[in-house]
């Protein structure tokens, strides 16, 4: 049960604009550093690396933050784990570097936090169009808001094992950090369990939250994590996507492994690779083997250096050119289904 919390100093003021970012920016880079629990949800990891470059034949702010929505909305609705945004300078166009992550983590900020931690940015100027994502929350016992799982931004660390957490309450509430788990820092992200709003019963839970986390780093450095697993290049040049060979996916990330065995892929820090899975996708106009700077898969290749499996999610398309947007759920759909 939440009680007030005496011991605590007030937050820095400069918390909310730590080297010229927003806080939750920084918030989440502390949250990346400090812990990968967040990544994983059962177990599995699914991962979707886009390019920077992603928005750019939008003619303004308004028209590009609508596309980034709905590759926000399809991570959403197919449980995306991680949404990877890579360089693709030489395509960006007249978008700012940081436009896409921004807009991006922006989305993905739980709408009771997005007043608290952002800031106005000018890379946040159209975001009243973006969709909702109204992602669900996994809920324990009770119904609708009791027992459901929220997403909390530490605020404050106290000297007697506890921590302020806002997470969309009335007001931030005072909670004890679990035995066995490490003191958040101030600004990491935290999984809650409410179980009663009137009064606030809440705790600090080791749990991934709902929803999706928003990162950057290279395209071959994401490829190259622990939890990669099935590594897939979603392009025109691929492989048709067919019901058989669809079975073949669903069974290689049920199984485990990029070779179709049944025994799971081996990492560097003998974690098991089974069930991760990591797509990627080009840009308008720029696919993959542009950004990459390499010729398109031969015909009957199916990999190459960069990815286990080069696959075309949209065969005989009716239009010249599958926007992004539409690639990643057109993508995530199939490889969403059970065997």
């Amino acid at each position: 049960m939440a009680v007030p919390c005496e011991g605590f100093s007030r937050v820095n003021a400069s918390l909310h604009a730590r080297e010229a970012r927003s806080f939750y920016v920084w918030a989440w880079d502390v949250s990346l550093q400090s812990s990968d629990v967040a990544w994983k949800r059962h177990g599995m990891t699914t991962s979707v690396l886009v390019p920077d470059s992603l928005a750019r034949e939008a003619e303004d702010r308004r028209e590009a933050t609508r596309k980034l929505g709905y590759v926000a909305r399809a991570a959403t609705v197919f449980r995306v784990d991680r949404l990877t945004v890579y360089p693709d300078p030489d395509g960006r166009g007249k978008w700012e570097s940081g436009f896409v992550e921004t807009v991006l983590r922006y989305a993905a900020t739980p709408p009771y936090l997005r007043k608290e931690v952002w800031d106005r940015r000018d890379e946040l100027e159209g975001v009243g169009v973006l969709p909702p994502l109204r992602v669900a929350s996994r809920t324990g016992s009770g119904s609708d808001e009791s027992g459901s799982l929220r997403q909390g931004i530490v605020t404050e660390v106290g000297a007697d094992g506890r921590v302020r957490v806002n997470c969309g309450l009335q007001h931030p509430v005072s909670l004890p950090v679990p035995s066995g788990m490490a003191t958040p820092s101030e600004g990491e992200r935290v999984s809650v369990r409410v179980s009663s709003r009137r009064p606030v019963r809440a705790k600090i839970v080791d749990e991934s939250p709902p929803g999706f986390a928003v990162d950057a780093t290279d395209l071959d450095a994401a490829l190259e994590r622990d939890d990669a697993g099935l590594t897939i290049a979603a392009s025109r040049y691929g492989e048709e996507l067919t019901v058989t060979k669809l079975d073949q996916l669903v069974g290689r990330l049920r199984d485990g492994g990029s070779s179709g065995s049944d025994e799971p892929t081996d990492t560097s820090d003998g974690e098991d690779s089974r069930g991760h899975l990591t797509v990627a996708f080009g840009a308008p106009e720029r696919g993959l083997p542009a950004i990459l700077e390499t010729d398109p898969p031969a015909s009957g290749e199916t990999g190459d250096d960069w990815f286990d499996l080069w696959l075309n999610t949209v065969p005989s398309q009716g239009s010249e050119v599958v926007r992004t947007e539409e690639a990643v759920f057109a993508t995530l759909a199939p490889l969403n289904l059970s065997r």
